[in-house]
């Protein structure tokens, strides 16, 4: 299985899974110019050598109009001070970013001031909307598209989250916006061209100590990037500043298969992405690409007898099972004692997930015990994309792995066509050559 790892013993911020992406990819010369030629305006990319700590990499820097962010966070300990006033209110620079990516960029707003710009009156405010007509121009896939916007999705949810307000008046400093989108589309596609079957990332070093911002002084991690790191394993250690940024957080949070130990794997091609301050230890994203065998997960699979319980009551439980986060659920017929039929409920769920689940069977069943059975499971890599077709844009299902790809239209288009071409399901597969 062709598996991507990521070492983030020093963080993650997206300029620097660039670069470490850039490192592994065969034509890296092409990949910049296909970066720089996706018309974000104002944007440049930048690709140089450099080396930490004896190591050598590669670092990456987006310049907007020619113009650098002088220092990202990621550097740490950086002050995030805003001297300038929003119309629209501070809250969402209190974490010291003018959004959730700008966290991530750690920039320090002074150097405008330094070079003779006057922040308060040239800043315009960028809101998702905003952010999504970027994308929709940019020469991408729409699988592309659709990672693009999700990573802002997850970015735009936590600054929501934190500041208490909806997700619609989040606001994206309009420097911030270009760089954001620059550092986020590059991350997409590059995983696009690499195309792992698996993304395995370390437990995350977040950094320690505090942060500077225009309201106070915040904890590291800062709030946005704890919220998007939940459920994540994470750990600050003895070096001070801000190693994670929102960005990296929601980069890494969206394209991990798991996150855990490297595994046992044949490595093909190692990168470094640097960053550009200097610490004990060497600063940048490491990632290994290579293979890995196809060993499986762990699942759980409970289940339990129910002989007094009505079709409609089992169907209402086996959707709450799935809304719990079920991977299967299934019912089998059984006889039961006194000779009466009944049915078994199996419930297939992540080992760490069992116990909440088993809590629900018995919420929503009327059994009095289930049992349990610890298996590996071996899947295919699944996957979604939207294609043209002469009905329009479909979605295709793509599986793949073990030697083998699976391709299958996604039955809801399938079926959404032939009512509204009075067509057979059959007469449309034939049209589209299935």
């Amino acid at each position: 299985m062709k598996t991507l790892y990521l070492d983030c013993s020093m963080g993650a911020a997206g300029d620097m899974l660039t670069a470490a992406l850039l490192e592994i990819l065969p034509e890296r010369e092409k990949a910049v110019e296909e970066l720089n030629g996706l018309g974000i305006p104002g944007v440049t990319f930048v690709c140089e050598a450099a080396g930490k700590c004896g190591i050598r990499g590669t670092h990456i820097s987006v310049k907007v109009h020619g113009q650098e962010e002088s220092e990202k966070m990621h550097e740490g300990g950086h002050v995030h001070e805003h001297e300038h006033e929003h119309g629209h209110g501070e809250e969402h620079h209190e974490e010291g970013h003018d959004h959730g990516h700008h966290h991530e960029e750690g920039h320090d707003h002074e150097h405008h001031h330094e070079e003779g710009h006057d922040h308060g009156h040239h800043h315009h405010h960028s809101g998702m909307r905003e952010i999504g007509r970027i994308v929709m121009d940019l020469p991408v896939s729409e699988r592309i598209r659709k990672d693009i916007l999700a990573v802002f999705g997850l970015i735009a949810q936590a600054e929501s989250h934190v500041h208490g307000v909806p997700v619609t008046e989040i606001h994206f400093h309009e420097v911030g916006t270009m760089d954001a989108v620059a550092d986020v589309a590059a991350v997409c596609i590059l995983m696009d061209r690499l195309a792992p079957d698996q993304v395995i990332v370390s437990p995350v070093h977040v950094g320690s100590g505090q942060v500077k911002c225009a309201h106070g002084i915040l904890p590291v991690p800062a709030p946005a990037t704890t919220y998007i790191l939940k459920d994540i394993p994470i750990y600050g250690g003895q070096i001070q500043g801000e190693l994670c940024t929102p960005t990296g957080a929601a980069l890494l949070k969206y394209f991990a298969s798991r996150f855990g130990a490297m595994p046992v794997m044949r490595t093909s091609v190692i990168g470094y992405g640097m960053g550009k301050k200097d610490f004990p230890a060497a600063n940048c994203v490491r990632a290994l690409l290579g293979e890995t065998r196809e060993a499986g997960d762990t699942v759980a699979e409970l289940s339990c007898n129910v002989d007094d319980m009505t079709a409609e009551a089992v169907g209402y439980a086996m959707e709450a099972f799935f809304a719990a986060g079920a991977l299967e659920v299934y019912t089998t017929p059984a006889g039961m004692k006194k000779s009466r039929p009944g049915i078994v409920i199996h419930v297939m769920c992540r080992e760490e997930k069992k116990d909440e689940m088993a809590a629900l069977i018995f919420k929503h069943t009327t059994t009095i015990g289930v049992r349990e059975n610890i298996s590996r499971r071996y899947t295919l890599k699944r996957s979604v994309e939207t294609v043209r077709t002469p009905f329009g844009d479909i979605r295709k299902k793509i599986s793949a792995g073990y030697g083998v790809t699976r391709e299958k239209y996604e039955y809801e288009d399938l079926a959404r066509i032939a009512t509204e071409r009075e067509m057979s399901m059959q007469e449309v597969m034939e049209v589209l050559g299935k």
